[in-house]
């Protein structure tokens, strides 16, 4: 298939794998370039010096294009950029902040930038701070979310309506038909993200991906929404989360529980009772771990399936 997302990036099919943080490292980009689509490396959860690493292990994994998805709230932003340049890396996800802070600084050193946005005002925020396309996700998606909380049904076309640039839809997307269904809807392309928490090449403890696995619908809720709206699988520290909620807690109390490097400790190091446990709400339709270019193979023959089957109606 060739369209606008194909064509910007250089690869072979509309899928973007999500640059997720503690699941996406350098196997796992590697492994989704080399499937043809594009591969993302989670920077979120990388000092600068790990980042360039994972840049380097890439770099020799494929001769495939794949990027960098950096927010931009990270503390240690403008060495984690000029890394990516000096590594020669072509394309960056951003996200977690204003497109204008950075856009033009990638763009004059040959970088094709994409923002991520939950909502149309920050879609043509980011198309006039002049990104290449822009990734509109629904609040059914894990990790931090939009505060208006649009599902991807409603906020691709939506956004497609005003947007003049590509784009690209994620949130609730692991499969071939949810592919075709985001593509009718507007989309140019899909980013998926909690399928490949659930591969083999995934950085994930295999703890978490299991538990993804045996995820089932209304197992994952949005949460700790005065700090940033995360969507996290229920445990002990979301019932903790819960209870002191009971309390009217102030953001002070509500930041002391969460503690520092909550995420790591569950999805990284596999503590599925005190870890921030961030997967999607797809999880509950994802039953196996499978080789990231089985799943990439799969979605693609469902896609081509569901497509026949549409043009039948």
């Amino acid at each position: 298939m060739t369209n606008r997302i194909t064509q910007l990036f250089q690869i072979k099919h509309p899928i973007i794998q999500a640059g997720m943080i503690w699941n996406s490292g350098w196997r796992l980009a590697s492994a989704a370039s080399n499937s043809g689509i594009l591969g993302l490396i989670g920077a979120g959860s990388m000092y600068p010096e790990v980042l360039r690493e994972h840049i380097q292990k890439c770099k020799k994994a494929t001769n495939k294009p794949f990027g960098v998805n950096v927010p931009m709230l990270y503390p240690n932003i403008q060495e984690v950029m000029n890394i990516i340049v000096e590594e020669g890396v072509k394309i960056v996800f951003t996200s977690a902040g204003n497109p204008k802070t950075w856009t033009t600084w990638l763009k004059e050193r040959g970088i094709t930038v994409v923002h991520v946005v939950s909502s149309v005002k920050f879609a043509l925020k980011a198309q006039e701070a002049g990104v290449d396309a822009v990734v509109a996700e629904g609040f059914e998606a894990g990790g931090h979310n939009g505060r208006d909380e649009t599902t991807t049904l409603t906020l691709i076309p939506m956004v497609k309506e005003q947007l003049q640039i590509p784009l690209i839809a994620a949130g609730g997307i692991a499969t071939g038909r949810a592919m075709l269904a985001a593509m009718v809807l507007g989309a140019d392309g899909v980013q998926v993200g909690s399928r490949f928490v659930a591969s083999k090449e995934s950085s994930a403890h295999s703890a978490f991906k299991q538990l993804v696995v045996n995820a089932k619908e209304g197992d994952t809720q949005l949460t700790l929404k005065e700090l940033a709206p995360v969507r996290l699988i229920k445990n002990k520290f979301y019932n903790d989360v819960q209870e002191l909620y009971k309390k009217a807690p102030t953001v002070e109390e509500l930041k002391t529980l969460l503690g520092r490097a909550r995420a790591k400790k569950g999805m990284f190091e596999g503590d599925l009772e005190e870890g921030e446990l961030e997967i999607g709400q797809i999880s509950g339709l994802i039953h196996d771990i499978k080789p990231v270019a089985q799943i990439v193979e799969d979605m693609l023959l469902e896609f081509n399936l569901a497509k026949e089957q549409v043009a039948h109606l």
